[in-house]
C-alpha cells in the first residue's frame, strides 16, 4: 500500500527522473506557489496558486496587482508561470501575510470564495467536531454510538456508498472478552462444562467493561 501511494503521488519517477533528492522546504507548496498564512482571529488558512486561474483570482481577491508587477521587473520573472511562482514564493508570502493578517478567517472566506481562490482553514481535532458538519450526524457515513465505559461519541462507516447496496449500521467496539465464550465453543469446540471450569480456574473471563 505504501509503495502504491508513493508511486502515485509521482516521488518514484522524481527520483529516477530528476536524479535529486527533493529539499525540505517548510510549508511551501512544490513548483508553484502555496503556503500558510495566520488571520487577524489566529487561524490558520492555506493558499495556493497552482495555476494560472488561480494565481488571477488570488491577486484580484487580495489587490495586489501593483506590487506583483513590481516584484516581477525586480526579480526578472512572470509570475504567470508556475514555475516562476515557486522560485519568487518567499517574497510573494511576504507580501500575502500583511493583507491575510489583516482580515479574519470569516472575511476571508467571503472575499476569497467570491473569487474562487484555491484555499482552506487548517482545523484543529476540537475545530473539526465543533464546527464541520462534515464531522457530525449530518454525514450519512457518522452515527453517534455509546461505548461503556467511556462514553457518546462519532463512529464513521464505510466512505463508500452504493445505490444498490443498502448501508450497514455502525457498530460499537467489542468489550474486552465480550466474545470469550462465543471463541471457545463455536471455535475451539469446548463444551459448556469445559467453558466454566476455565471460567473458574480464572482462565479466562467474561466481558469487562473500560473503566470511564
Amino acid at each position: 500500500v505504501a509503495m502504491a501511494m508513493v508511486g502515485n503521488l509521482g516521488k518514484i519517477a522524481e527520483a529516477q527522473v530528476s536524479k535529486h533528492e527533493r529539499q525540505k522546504d517548510g510549508n511551501y507548496l512544490y513548483g508553484a506557489f502555496g503556503r500558510d498564512f495566520i488571520t487577524q482571529d489566529g487561524r490558520r488558512i492555506m493558499v495556493v496558486a497552482l495555476t494560472l486561474k488561480q494565481w488571477k483570482s488570488l491577486v484580484k481577491a487580495t489587490g495586489l496587482h501593483e506590487g506583483f508587477e513590481t516584484l516581477e521587473k525586480m526579480m526578472g520573472v512572470d509570475l504567470t508561470k508556475e514555475g516562476d511562482r515557486f522560485v519568487a514564493r518567499e517574497v510573494i508570502g511576504a507580501m500575502l501575510k500583511p493583507w491575510m493578517g489583516a482580515h479574519t478567517v470569516d472575511e476571508i472566506r467571503v472575499i476569497f470564495d467570491v473569487h474562487d481562490v484555491c484555499w482552506g482553514p487548517y482545523q484543529t481535532f476540537m475545530e473539526l467536531v465543533e464546527e464541520d458538519p462534515r464531522c457530525s450526524a449530518e454525514n450519512p457515513m457518522f452515527e453517534e454510538l455509546e461505548q461503556p465505559g467511556i462514553g457518546t461519541y462519532l463512529m464513521p462507516g464505510s466512505p463508500l456508498e452504493f445505490g444498490g447496496v443498502e448501508r450497514l449500521p455502525v457498530r460499537r467496539a467489542p468489550l474486552l472478552g465480550e466474545h470469550t465464550e462465543e471463541i471457545l465453543a463455536d471455535v475451539i469446540g469446548l463444551s459448556p462444562t469445559e467453558i466454566g471450569r476455565l471460567h473458574d480456574d480464572g482462565v479466562v473471563a467474561g466481558p469487562v467493561a473500560a473503566t470511564a
